[in-house]
């Protein structure tokens, strides 16, 4: 079977999460200068099958579009252009990045690694794929 690959875009890093190949659980991939993000999904692709990338929608509170959805536009056209093939999706990021701060906490690492915001780009990743994964098991997507 085939996975699927959690974009969670940001101006500098941007992080990376991979489902297993039943599609069921999300897991870490790691975290990459968004700069070399094409490069690294290129060399990643050749090796891998993959159905699917998500890339995060990052809304509001009051749900009107975050000031990083222009570079996240650009960035997927950049991304159709060199995969073609893959499917693109998109899926609500709002409070992932607090979310993903809160289980490292919770998760008892210490206060330095805390401060990897790499860390937290990479658990943000794979909180937006689970829950999309969630979200395709409950409404039979």
């Amino acid at each position: 079977m085939s996975t699927i690959i959690a974009i969670d875009y940001g101006e500098k890093r941007t992080g990376l999460a991979i489902t297993d190949s039943k599609q069921i659980i999300a897991s870490s991939l790691r975290t990459v200068n968004t700069h070399l993000v094409i490069d690294f999904l290129d060399e990643y692709v050749k090796n891998e099958n993959i159905e699917k990338f998500v890339i995060g929608l990052p809304k509001q509170k009051d749900n009107s579009n975050s000031f990083i959805e222009v570079k996240i536009k650009k960035f997927i056209l950049k991304l159709k252009a060199k995969f073609p093939l893959i499917q693109i999706d998109r899926y609500d990021e709002r409070f992932t990045s607090k979310i993903a701060f809160k289980a490292i906490l919770d998760s008892g690492i210490g206060r330095i690694k805390r401060r990897d915001k790499g860390l937290i780009d990479s658990v943000s990743a794979t909180i937006l794929l689970q829950s999309y994964l969630e979200y395709k098991k409950n409404n039979q997507l």
